[in-house]
């Protein structure tokens, strides 16, 4: 498998929407009523949100590509979780998903690589990320990276209300 991790460009808009739908139902579509998945996917996963988010400068998105194939993504920018702790130069690992056959081979990895990179290109800032509260991979995953737990708040699909984690990386760490 030849493996490459780029910077997507508007003309991946609709690619970036199938490979969000398809990760965010092999996930976690299990958890909710097809009818509220659907319109969840039609509003966070459509051409037309990927393509604003990729128009927005604030914000950078990358693609992970096997042999040509779309099967990871990550996604970030200014952080806009319910946290009180938040500041407006605080920024966010907004999504990271790999397809579930591709998971464990570093391909999360190297998308964590090059947004931490991009979110930390002007020197360090607290970064935030969210995840599900049962989602313990992603959780030990994060704390690798520096994140901790900072909280915790509603993720809406639908009629469901998940618990969904807030972790932050403080700007300096603590003084050991």
């Amino acid at each position: 498998m030849s493996l490459i991790v780029r910077r997507a460009t508007p003309d991946d808009a609709a690619r970036l929407a199938e490979l969000g739908a398809a990760t965010f139902t092999e996930a976690f579509g299990h958890l909710y009523v097809p009818e509220d998945l659907q319109a969840f996917l039609q509003e966070s996963h459509s051409v037309d949100a990927y393509a604003k988010a990729l128009a927005d400068s604030r914000y950078a998105l990358w693609l992970a590509e096997a042999d040509g194939r779309a099967i990871g993504y990550a996604q970030a920018g200014p952080c806009g979780l319910p946290h009180a702790d938040v500041r407006p130069e605080d920024g966010e690992l907004k999504r990271l998903y790999v397809r579930a056959g591709a998971q464990n081979a570093g391909i999360g990895r190297a998308l964590m690589d090059a947004a931490m990179a991009w979110l930390l290109r002007d020197g360090p800032r607290t970064l935030w990320v969210s995840v599900w509260s049962e989602n313990y991979g992603a959780q030990r995953f994060y704390a690798r990276y520096g994140f901790s737990f900072a909280g915790e708040y509603a993720f809406i699909v639908g009629r469901q209300r998940d618990r969904e984690f807030i972790y932050r990386r403080p700007a300096a760490p603590a003084a050991v």
